[in-house]
């Protein structure tokens, strides 16, 4: 366990720093998906990894070992653990569940208060037009709604706003606040997979981009608005949900004046062999520490057995010299 343990680690760093960049060149929608996988298996052999050290230090104290009956010294001598390494595991694990709680209720307020907002818009149709500055974007809500002010109706022709909303729509269709919040959730459990939720984002709005070019028929027409959206909507504050202006709005525009990306199934092979490799590493990892806690606990029922037979025969053995499993096991047997 003591190399495995940390392979989770290692696949987490290396992935962080090389899927987004790879993910801003992939087709978006696949890429989206990439990245949610990504997302959830370093996640969860992140906490995994820290949790098992942190057991298997604090194992090692005298006090805790006791009250499992196993052998400090076995825990020791398989797998040494200092115990600087298990109270830094076990910081980083709670630090990570407490700020995911926390995420997780801001995601839980940002939904409801997208709902009151599509509520509480004018009208009942898909489209709410309302009197603002230069701004469009897509709340989710049950259904979801697509609000677009008059400023920016006015910046954009005819086919301007057909791809305007084209692109909204696409947010709302493929649901992609859920995968904006899944991010949002495994960035704060653990810290490293922030350029994750930054590419994601951008990936989505890629994403949008290639639906409204589908639905338009011309990629040029997608990239002017997206563009004149932009900078009508410059001096405004970013909205907060999924809007046609956000993400890195340069490298959009240049990629919708370029043909649609080429798939590659390469960067999703080799990263599947990673998360393969991170998934398997846990589980040896787990297995190790299952099999070392099993002969702590016999090397403990040992002592314990050395220790009654060698006590007097016309003295009491004392309390507590005895093997939990093995006291279960004979009577058990009485029972047969």
């Amino acid at each position: 366990m003591l190399v495995s343990v940390y392979v989770p680690f290692l696949v987490t760093a290396a992935l962080a720093a090389l899927v987004p960049p790879i993910a801003r060149r992939l087709p978006p929608r696949p890429a989206a998906w990439a990245l949610v996988c990504v997302a959830l298996v370093t996640a969860v052999g992140w906490t995994g990894s820290l949790a098992l050290l942190a057991f298997t230090g604090v194992a090692q104290i005298p006090q805790i070992a006791k009250e499992g009956h196993w052998s400090v010294a076995v825990l020791r001598a398989e797998d040494p653990v200092y115990l600087a390494v298990a109270a830094g595991s076990a910081l980083a694990l709670a630090t990570g569940i407490v700020s995911l709680g926390v995420a997780a209720v801001r995601q839980i307020r940002r939904l409801v208060r997208a709902r009151q907002e599509c509520a509480d818009l004018p009208g009942r149709t898909e489209l709410a037009v309302v009197d603002d500055v230069p701004l469009a974007f897509a709340p989710p809500g049950a259904p979801g709604r697509i609000v677009v002010s008059r400023g920016m109706l006015r910046c954009l022709d005819d086919d301007g706003r057909a791809a305007l909303l084209a692109h909204e729509r696409a947010h709302l269709a493929g649901r992609h606040h859920l995968f904006q919040g899944f991010w949002r959730l495994a960035a704060a459990l653990n810290p490293l997979l922030r350029p994750l939720a930054a590419a994601g984002g951008f990936v989505l709005e890629r994403w949008a981009d290639e639906e409204a070019a589908a639905c338009v028929g011309d990629r040029r027409v997608v990239a002017h608005a997206v563009a004149r959206a932009a900078l009508a909507s410059a001096a405004t504050s970013r909205p907060p949900a999924l809007a046609a202006t956000g993400g890195a709005v340069p490298q959009r525009v240049k990629a919708l004046l370029s043909p649609p990306p080429a798939r590659r199934r390469l960067p999703f092979a080799a990263g599947g062999l990673l998360l393969v490799l991170c998934c398997a590493s846990l589980a040896n990892a787990a297995s190790d520490n299952d099999r070392m806690l099993d002969n702590a606990q016999w090397a403990q029922c040992a002592l314990y057995a050395d220790t009654a037979r060698s006590w007097p025969a016309d003295r009491e053995v004392r309390p507590g010299l005895h093997c939990v499993d093995h006291d279960r096991r004979e009577h058990g047997e009485r029972h047969l």
